[in-house]
């Protein structure tokens, strides 16, 4: 529309309770993938340290997921799981953290010397000792690497689902293109940027605390 300002304060004012739900929305849609592929990242990085053959196959597979586009993926699962449902648009969230996530928790794994396994084994470890108290923690600056990289790049893909119903942040876009009214998508990209950038220091601070180790010529 001619003549309309970039950004409406007024509307932006009003507004607050609808962007505070929209963006609690989105961070839910776009990190809880992100937790969950953590929670398979870790197992099959192990399983691919165990049995170096497994991973070329593995990362292979999930570099293919990550390749395709967000949005078919999401047209593809809507007779499985339903219109504007939130798994619609998680399910494909989820595997794409895992391909970013399994690189970094087997390159993590991977800096442990066998030398140091042995010695853990020799002073009695378990396996599941070694693991808690040896591996993971040498692994933990990688993985919190990896875990930014997921969760900003979630971030970013989770605004698509509102193509297909279910997008958080993602409305404002559809919403001012819509009405051509730009206020709602200037809004909607600094809503963004700023769950991302918050959500990106939140891990750092959290890889500083459990890994101080690393904030000096470690993995970032």
């Amino acid at each position: 529309m001619d003549g309309e300002p970039l950004v409406r304060w007024p509307w932006i004012g009003s507004h607050l309770a609808y962007l505070s739900s929209l963006t609690a929305d989105h961070a839910v849609i776009a990190l809880v993938p992100v937790a969950v592929a953590l929670a398979l990242a870790v197992p099959l990085g192990l399983a691919c340290t165990r049995f170096p053959r497994l991973y070329q196959p593995l990362a292979a597979v999930f570099n293919v997921v990550y390749a395709l586009p967000s949005l078919a993926v999401f047209v593809v699962l809507i007779p499985y799981t339903g219109l504007a449902e939130m798994a619609t648009v998680m399910i494909p969230l989820t595997f794409y953290a895992v391909a970013v996530l399994l690189p970094t928790t087997v390159d993590g794994l991977r800096t442990v010397p066998d030398p140091v396994r042995q010695a853990a084994t020799a002073m009695g470890y378990g396996p599941w000792h070694r693991l808690a108290a040896v591996e993971l923690p040498a692994a933990l600056p990688f993985l919190v690497a990896g875990l930014r990289v997921a969760a900003v790049s979630s971030i970013s893909l989770a605004a698509v689902g509102a193509l297909i119903g279910r997008g958080g942040l993602g409305y404002l876009f559809i919403d001012g293109f819509q009405r051509t009214f730009p206020t709602p998508i200037v809004a909607g990209i600094v809503l963004v940027v700023l769950l991302a950038l918050a959500v990106d220091l939140l891990l750092v601070l959290a890889g500083r605390l459990l890994a101080p180790w690393a904030t000096r010529g470690g993995a970032r």
